[in-house]
């Protein structure tokens, strides 16, 4: 498993900057250029990041968050993942809420917000037209997380999946990593729990807006699969949860 990347930068952050120039995907490089290009009225001010979006938090992180994507408007736009549109409202608020993030919002790349020991990704990349990469794009995108979880492996003891979509593309990446993945693969669920040689796969619905304007997925629920995910990374000794009481 590779440890550095160009220029000399080590580790994540040179796995970072050459996601970061993938062009590997046709239909995705057309699309987030286009959206780019044309931009949202709301945001005509902004000049939109337009590239895949790396991976975001620490290095040493004990607990990974994978979701699908990023949005066309939202990290395509910032640069971050999750950070500009609904869902990410709803991710980062339910971090800061059990004492996993420094704010509850996250607008802008330069924000201040910082994860403590959690690092969120995805196992696409780059925004794909109406929030829906081919199996092609999922495949083609994997090796650039197998390699994330390579980096992340001494420090990582928990991930939290979101949605079946995630779910799927990620333990192909568990077991190219060197994880054990049971056959036949666990089924996602949310709220699913599945020992990887000692590292914790917990399911989440995803935070898409269907989910959390239908009441499929509430904060509550969200919160509680975060909790148990940072018991389980060895995060925090029980504070977080008196400080979602005390915010709740």
């Amino acid at each position: 498993m590779e440890s550095s990347g160009p220029a000399g930068l080590p580790g994540l952050a040179g796995l970072d900057r050459r996601i970061a120039g993938c062009r590997a995907c046709p239909r995705l490089v057309a699309w987030r250029e286009e959206v780019a290009r044309t931009r949202r009225a709301a945001f005509a001010d902004w000049t939109y990041w337009g590239r895949p979006v790396p991976g975001f938090g620490p290095p040493d992180a004990r607990l990974l968050i994978v979701g699908l994507a990023p949005a066309a408007h939202g990290g395509n736009r910032t640069g971050r993942m999750f950070t500009g549109d609904r869902s990410g409202d709803v991710l980062y608020q339910a971090l800061y809420d059990v004492g996993l993030a420094s704010q509850p919002t996250s607008v802008h790349a330069d924000d201040g917000l910082e994860l403590y020991g959690v690092r969120v990704t995805a196992p696409v990349h780059c925004a794909p037209p109406a929030n829906k990469p081919t199996p092609e794009e999922r495949d083609t995108c994997r090796p650039w997380l197998v390699r994330e979880l390579g980096l992340l492996r001494p420090t990582l003891r928990a991930v939290v999946v979101l949605g079946a979509f995630g779910w799927q593309a990620a333990l192909p990446a568990f077991a190219q990593a060197g994880w054990t993945v049971p056959r036949p693969r666990p089924a996602f669920a949310h709220g699913a729990h599945v020992d990887l040689d000692g590292l914790h796969l917990f399911g989440c619905f995803h935070v898409s807006q269907r989910n959390t304007f239908t009441g499929r997925l509430t904060p509550a629920m969200l919160r509680e699969v975060l909790r148990t995910a940072a018991e389980a990374a060895g995060l925090g000794d029980g504070g977080a949860e008196d400080e979602v009481t005390a915010r709740s």
